[in-house]
């Protein structure tokens, strides 16, 4: 039906299309009336799309998380441990903020990945951990053995924060033996998988490029520092966490002066990906200063990076004409990007703001703003000449320049706004010439995306990760890792 729904638009949004030539932004109503309506719309969209009680994806097994119910054209139904890992950390924090129904779907997910853990594929199995470095499975939770780009090494570090973030809350609330007997085991897994192979080559999160992500290398850092806060809590140890340093002295090698060259090697391309901006959004923490060692969203590196990314897009979607420098535009992955035509993606979009939405958090919850000469070019943009120095809260610099990047944020959602549908269905793209839906229907990631950003900018943030306890880099870099032990575990009883 949704798929139905959406082919109606697009035909419909294909008709009154601006031309190319002269493009004509859509009337838009109000964006808090949006976000108010597209804000529950978002929140079913992913229970739709998880488990044998989501009612778009018939034959997925109990907590699965299934990309999107797309069977052609692309073919999604299937499930990736990248996307379910972002789109349960999105989950547990919608459960944190109060909302009980959540548990029991959160508690299926944690079981169906011990189940998917012990699942042998063509990446490997559970004996030496090679396994867990498998992308994707079928909804089932059987193994997909067609060719493709692996292994994956983000999915583990993802999977391990989501199974972190609710098992830290089972802590907080005396349940410290449900964390230690239904998430200890698979977490310990997946963060030995890290600390062992954390060095070797993978395939990128766009699953294009083989070689060094700086995406797979943050989230990597970051699971092990809080990993090892996790194991503490729980009485364990983790021998894998010992690399973590070693893993952020790695990471700045991604860094190249004025922003983030998101693989290595770049096939070509500039390099400037929507991979770093979602490492940002995906790496912050709420307590840590404007911290250019970690990337955080309120750092001279991510503000750079951020102008350097989003201006990459201006001149060639037709659907960013009139959108220059200092405007919020339509971002995709990559400017060279032609897959399914090349176009904008929502969650790229919408990653655009959050980050922005993020930064601001940090300077209110630090009382100040640094203009420097790496993020200089970012506030001229929005605010025109802008000298560099510290801003106190309390100045009216300060409140002039974090009024631009709100307005500049909510910039971004009104792009998604403008070429999201009547009835709310996010696909995974929109097209570059006309912004009509394309790609997959009801992409979960696309969801989960809105629903983050949105939290973001009401000021709703996920619990410390302990970024500013793990910024330390060491003076030299090594290759250093821990050959992990595997353990199969069970599903839970709760």
């Amino acid at each position: 039906m949704w798929a139905k729904t959406l082919f109606l638009i697009n035909a419909f949004a294909g008709a009154v299309a601006a031309s190319p030539r002269f493009p004509m932004h859509r009337r838009q109503s109000d964006l808090e009336a949006f976000i108010q309506k597209q804000t529950p719309i978002a929140k079913q969209g992913v229970l739709n799309n998880i488990g044998d009680e989501g009612s778009l994806v018939q034959g997925a097994a109990a907590g699965i998380v299934v990309a999107s119910p797309s069977k052609d054209n692309p073919d999604y139904f299937y499930t990736w441990t990248r996307d379910s890992g972002l789109t349960m950390l999105g989950v547990v924090e919608q459960f944190l903020n109060g909302d009980s129904s959540l548990e029991s779907l959160i508690q299926a997910y944690v079981d169906s990945q011990a189940t998917q853990q012990g699942v042998s594929n063509p990446s490997g199995d559970l004996s030496d951990g090679s396994g867990l470095g498998e992308p994707k499975f079928m909804v089932d939770i059987s193994p997909f053995t067609d060719a493709w780009g692996r292994p994956q090494r983000d999915g583990p570090a993802l999977r391990a924060s989501a199974l972190i973030s609710y098992g830290n809350s089972l802590i907080s609330n005396g349940k410290d033996s449900a964390a230690l007997k239904n998430i200890w085991p698979i977490v310990q897994n997946d963060l030995a998988y890290v600390g062992q192979y954390w060095n070797q080559s993978t395939f990128d999160l766009w699953e294009e490029v083989q070689g060094s992500s700086f995406f797979t290398t943050a989230v990597q850092h970051k699971a092990l520092v809080e990993g090892n806060a996790f194991a503490k809590a729980l009485g364990q140890t983790c021998d894998s966490c010992a690399v973590a340093p070693q893993i952020l002295c790695f990471l700045q090698s991604y860094w190249d002066g004025s922003g983030v060259v998101s693989n290595t090697p770049t096939n070509g391309r500039t390099g400037l990906d929507a991979n770093s901006v979602l490492t940002s959004i995906h790496t912050f923490d709420p307590e840590a200063k404007c911290d250019d060692v970690t990337f955080q969203p309120c750092s001279s590196r991510a503000l750079s990076n951020h102008k350097r990314f989003v201006d990459s897009f201006r001149d060639i979607y037709t659907v960013n004409q009139g959108r220059g420098a200092g405007k919020a535009a339509a971002v995709g992955r990559y400017a060279e990007d032609t897959y399914q035509g090349g176009n904008p993606w929502y969650l790229t979009t919408l990653a655009a703001a959050e980050l922005l939405y993020d930064a601001l958090y940090q300077w209110d919850a630090q009382g100040t703003l640094t203009v420097n000469d790496v993020s200089q070019a970012f506030f001229q943009d929005l605010v025109g000449n802008v000298t560099a120095g510290d801003y106190a809260k309390s100045s009216a610099e300060y409140k002039s320049l974090t009024a631009a990047v709100k307005s500049y944020a909510d910039g971004f959602v009104s792009v998604v706004q403008e070429y999201t549908p009547s009835d709310g269905g996010l696909a995974e793209q929109f097209t570059r010439d006309g912004g009509d839906p394309a790609s997959a229907v009801n992409l979960t990631w696309s969801f989960a995306s809105f629903l983050t950003a949105m939290d973001r900018r009401d000021g709703t943030v996920p619990p410390s990760w302990g970024a500013s306890a793990a910024n330390e880099v060491p003076s030299e870099c090594s290759g250093e890792t821990v050959t992990g032990t595997y353990a199969t575990p069970s599903p839970g009883t709760w």
